[in-house]
Order: structure tokens, then C-alpha cells, then sequence
């Protein structure tokens, strides 16, 4: 994400290493090349010339009242500052009081909207410990409504749904009661992808959104489709007048034009970002560290709140005691691997830390790894699996017929998984030398 987009900003603020201060003839040469990266990602050039103006006319300004701060610091500073404010200045919430809180989801098709759906009930029930219900009110495409059901099974939120009621309006209505009869606080209506400007589908979002009178509308764009996402926004907020905009995928190859400008545009915030398949990858959107992350400075506060809702005081402790007496087994090593899997693809969460997303930038990091690992310890018995000095070649053998894998890559991994227990076995004690196999003296 934004990597292309980093890239070229470093290269502008490279052009000022080894000046002493800012000039008005270095700072036209770096703007020149920040407004180029701008527009290479996919920003309205408009919106790319007036925003490197404010950092230009800031430059000027501050060249020579910080004259301990070097050049290349001091742009980097005033294109994050000037950032965080064209993407919105602060993150802001969702409203979902009343009896109930009615949430409308709005979008084209395909953008990842029924998903979002989903994604947004598990933010709020295990996040926010609400009861939300989802509201199946997309009609026309097939299999959407099972879609839906299998992700609200997923995450244990019920869906209401009715089946022959082809009338979206009187399904949400309906709905409304329903929540009210069960004790739901907050309702979200997931509604029918549109395609662009569909006179017809645009007249019956409306129709909805009178009808119910939703506490919040949120419309949700696929971040990869850059400035036509921002155009669409505003198509759209023209008709709706949503309250903020949701941007999914925001994992793929993603040039950031439309992270970069949404609030400029169309003058709402975006409130949720939405990267990776699993329900557990949303997140709110904060301007400030996006735009660290488009600098390369990571997001390490995003990493830690991540770890920390994974986190178990309790789970920890009993580990712990496990890796001293060097028990530490195949069921602990799949528990660990469902933690970090829920906390998103870890190319993105390598991107958060400092330093890393340079690093990995050029690697292939398939999270697909993960499932033959987890096939090889699911082929194996439960006592193979908390005893792993069990598998013998017999066994082995057994374990590859069952996961697909050839037998070599079943002894990598029990190769691997051995190295691992020792080496936390040994740091648990305190014997760093023998964990990293020893030392060089002086």
C-alpha cells in the first residue's frame, strides 16, 4: 500500500540532502517532484498544485526561523502535517445511538460492501459490545443474501432476512420492529451494489434511507479504483448525503489517490479503511498515522493496538509456564498462528513497524503459508499433537497422505518447529548464548 507513492516523496526530499537550508530554488525543485508523485498516484492534478502550493508557501516561511532542523526533516514535516490535514485532520466515529441505531450501507458493485457489512457487526459486538443485527436488503444479486448469512454466522451476529419480499424498503422496515422485539441496539442495512449512476437503484437508496432514517450512512468505494472512487463518492453523496466513506482493499495495489483526496472532494470523512479477507481487518481511519505510513515512518501505533485486542493476559502466563519446562506443543504453536492471522496479512503488519515496509518491499510474503502449516498439524492425532517427540517416520508418513505434502516438507517443519521450542526454552531461561548458539569473546 502507497509504496510506489513513498517512494517518490523520499526522492523529493532526497534532493535537499546536503543543503544547508531551504532555498526558494531547492524547495521549487522538491515541490516540483512531490506534486509529480501526487499525480502518479492517481491525485486530481488540481488538487496536487494546490496542496503543494500550501507546502511550498510553508517552506518559504519556516526557512529561516528553524535553522537547527536539516532541510530534508523540515519538508518531511510540513508534507506530513499538510497531509494529515487534506485526508481530514482527525479520525471521527460513527453514530449508532437510538432504539436502535440504524446504519445504511450504500455501494457499487463489487466493491466489498456486503463484507464491510459484516466486518463493521464484529467491530462493534467485540469491540464496542453492542448486539448489532444485518439486514440482507440486497435483492437482486444471487447468492448475496447467503453471502451475507455465512458471514454473520462467522462471527456469531444474526441476520434478518425474507426471502420471497423482493421490496428492499419494507425489509428494512421490517427489520427495524424485528431489532426493537429483540433487544438489538444497532441495525446495519447492508442494500444492492449500484453501478455508477443507475437512475433506478439510486431513487431506491433513497426511498430507504427516508424511510428508515439511519443514525449514520456510511458509502464504501474500493480504494484500487483511485480518482474514479472519489468522482463516484461524490456522484453518490450528491443523491445520499452519506456521513462518511468507507475505503476497502486497501491491501492491494493501492496508489492512494483516493485516500488522498476523498475529504477534499466530496467534503465527508472516511471513517473506516478495510484491508485483507478476514472480519477482524477494519479499522478506523486515522489521518495522522496514514500519513505516516505514505512517509515510510510506519504505523507502530496501529501494530500495538492490534497485538493488544489479540492479546491474553491469561493465555500468556500459561504459555509461559509451558516454554520453561520446555512443553511448549503443537496446539500452542496453532493458537499463536490464529492470533496473528486475525490481526491482518502480515505484509501490512510488517508495514507498521519503523523500517520494515522498506525492507520487505521487494519480498514475497505469502500468508497462504500459514494453511500448510496449520494442514500438517490438522492431520495430526491430538496426542501427536501435544507430544511432538511422537512423530516417528511412521508417523510422518501418515501426516503427509493426510495434508497433501511430501514428506520433506514435513520434516522442514518439525525441523523448524524443534529449533523454535528450543531457542524459546533457552531465552526463558535466560540462557541467551546457548539460544543464539553461542557468542564470540573478546
Amino acid at each position: 500500500m502507497f509504496e510506489s507513492l513513498n517512494e517518490r516523496l523520499e526522492g523529493a526530499f532526497k534532493s535537499l540532502t546536503g543543503d544547508a537550508k531551504l532555498t526558494e530554488i531547492n524547495v521549487a525543485q522538491s515541490i516540483k517532484e512531490i506534486r509529480r508523485a501526487l499525480v502518479s498516484a492517481d491525485v486530481n492534478y488540481k488538487i496536487a498544485k494546490e496542496f503543494t502550493d500550501k507546502v511550498k508557501e510553508e517552506a518559504l516561511g519556516q526557512r529561516n526561523v528553524l535553522k537547527a532542523v536539516k532541510p530534508g526533516e523540515l519538508m518531511v514535516k510540513i508534507v506530513m502535517d499538510e497531509l494529515i490535514a487534506l485526508m481530514g485532520g482527525q479520525s471521527v466515529g460513527i453514530n449508532v445511538k437510538g432504539n436502535p441505531g440504524v446504519i445504511l450501507v450504500a455501494g457499487l458493485q463489487g466493491s466489498g460492501k456486503t463484507t464491510f457489512s459484516a466486518k463493521l457487526a464484529n467491530y462493534l459486538k467485540s469491540k464496542k459490545k453492542h448486539r448489532p443485527l444485518l439486514v440482507a436488503c440486497d435483492v437482486y444479486r444471487p447468492a448475496a443474501i447467503d453471502q451475507l448469512q455465512v458471514l454473520g454466522d462467522q462471527i456469531g451476529v444474526k441476520v434478518y432476512k425474507e426471502i420471497e419480499n423482493k421490496n428492499p424498503v419494507e425489509i428494512a422496515t421490517n427489520a427495524l420492529v424485528h431489532a426493537q422485539q429483540n433487544s438489538h441496539d444497532v441495525v446495519i442495512v447492508d442494500t444492492a451494489g449500484r453501478l455508477a449512476i443507475d437512475e433506478v437503484m439510486m431513487t431506491e437508496i433513497s426511498n430507504i434511507k427516508e424511510t428508515i432514517i439511519p443514525t449514520e450512512t456510511l458509502f464504501v468505494v474500493d480504494a484500487m479504483t483511485g480518482q474514479d472512487a472519489v468522482n463516484t463518492a461524490k456522484a453518490f453523496n450528491d443523491v445520499i448525503n452519506y456521513d462518511g466513506v468507507v475505503l476497502t482493499k486497501m491491501d492491494g495495489d493501492t496508489r492512494g489517490g483516493a485516500a488522498l483526496t476523498v475529504k477534499y472532494t466530496v467534503g465527508k470523512p472516511i471513517k473506516f479503511v478495510s484491508s485483507g479477507e478476514t472480519v477482524e481487518t477494519l479499522d478506523v481511519f486515522h489521518p495522522d498515522r496514514m500519513a505516516q505510513r505514505i512517509l515510510g515512518m510506519g504505523d507502530i501505533v496501529s501494530f500495538v493496538e492490534k497485538a493488544q485486542e489479540q492479546f491474553d493476559e491469561k493465555e500468556a502466563k500459561r504459555l509461559e509456564k509451558k516454554i520453561k519446562k520446555n512443553k511448549f506443543d503443537f496446539n500452542d504453536f496453532q493458537s499463536q498462528l490464529k492470533q496473528i492471522k486475525k490481526m491482518g496479512d502480515i505484509k501490512s503488519l510488517l508495514g507498521m513497524i519503523p523500517g520494515m515496509g522498506k525492507m520487505t518491499k521487494d519480498i514475497e510474503i505469502d500468508d497462504k503459508a500459514f494453511n500448510k502449516v496449520e494442514a500438517i498439524i490438522q492431520s495430526m492425532t491430538p496426542e501427536e499433537r501435544s507430544r511432538p517427540e511422537l512423530l516417528n517416520m511412521s508417523r510422518k508418513r501418515r501426516i503427509a497422505r493426510g495434508c497433501g505434502h511430501n514428506i520433506h516438507e514435513i520434516n522442514m517443519f518439525i525441523k523448524q518447529f524443534d529449533q523454535m521450542r528450543k531457542m524459546m526454552h533457552m531465552m526463558s531461561k535466560g540462557k541467551f548464548r546457548d539460544a543464539m548458539g553461542g557468542m564470540p569473546k573478546r
